[in-house]
């Protein structure tokens, strides 16, 4: 009987000529091929992806890490919830993730407090990147806008981008930050996302805003979201608007204002 270990051969995989680039992107290009297949490690590698992707967006806001944290910023901090119930509900419901429930909107209400500036942290669609990623670039920010301005972090659970609206109107703060988890993607599942507004009121609608998008390791460093997020802060407060009327100048970055 031969002897299966003689008979067996590996399978060559045909790598394209264009695999080079691959080094410059998380795409999926250059797959190669095995014959007339797809090779089994891209096969298994979208696989996993695809996983990681849906774990992310069933991911849970980590408070306590982030109360933790937070400590190290000696700012105020609260902690809210949406109108949400439960997962389903907010990938069903997102006008209830817009909205704080009644407990979280008396709170506030009853705070006494106001701010200039508030920093509002939402899981969205990937709580992973904001566990990871929220932080790292507060921690940036925030001492260089404390020398200047009054501000707080609000921790929210089950939270969309709009959210920040009402916070913001309720602790009458003139500019809102909200760092959310961004919708999960095959080559990222740890994004997070900045969204800025001057005046916050319920009711705005998306163009009255500014977006830092991709804050990841692969993605925007949190030294260059730092510096966007110190401009767009600073515009909007010199020119008291914000959304499409801002343009990023990206020559400005490099400014006294916005260096770290």
């Amino acid at each position: 009987m031969k002897n299966e270990n003689s008979v067996s051969q590996k399978a060559l995989i045909q790598e394209d000529s264009w695999s080079g680039l691959k080094e410059f992107t998380k795409a999926r290009i250059a797959l190669g091929n095995v014959g007339g297949s797809m090779p089994v490690r891209e096969v298994l590698s979208l696989k996993l992806a695809h996983a990681g992707a849906k774990d992310a967006i069933y991911s849970g806001l980590d408070i306590n890490a982030l109360q933790q944290k937070l400590t190290e910023l000696n700012i105020p901090v609260f902690e809210l919830n949406s109108r949400i119930e439960d997962r389903l509900q907010y990938l069903k419901r997102p006008d209830l993730g817009r909205r704080l429930n009644e407990k979280s909107s008396d709170l506030l209400k009853n705070s006494g407090r106001e701010f200039d500036i508030i920093f509002a942290i939402a899981d969205g669609l990937s709580a992973e990147a904001v566990n990871l990623h929220a932080f790292e670039v507060l921690k940036l920010a925030a001492p260089q806008l404390a020398t200047k301005y009054k501000i707080a972090v609000a921790l929210v659970n089950q939270g969309r981008v709009a959210i920040g609206d009402e916070i913001g109107e309720l602790l009458k703060a003139k500019f809102t930050a909200v760092m959310i988890g961004e919708r999960p993607g095959l080559s990222s599942h740890e994004s997070m996302g900045i969204y800025t507004t001057y005046s916050p009121a319920i009711g705005l609608t998306d163009e009255r805003r500014n977006c830092i998008s991709n804050i990841h390791p692969d993605g925007l460093s949190y030294v260059d979201a730092t510096r966007i997020l110190l401009y767009l802060t600073e515009q909007s407060f010199v020119r008291k608007i914000s959304g499409v009327e801002i343009k990023l100048e990206l020559g400005q970055l490099s400014s006294g204002e916005t260096e770290l």
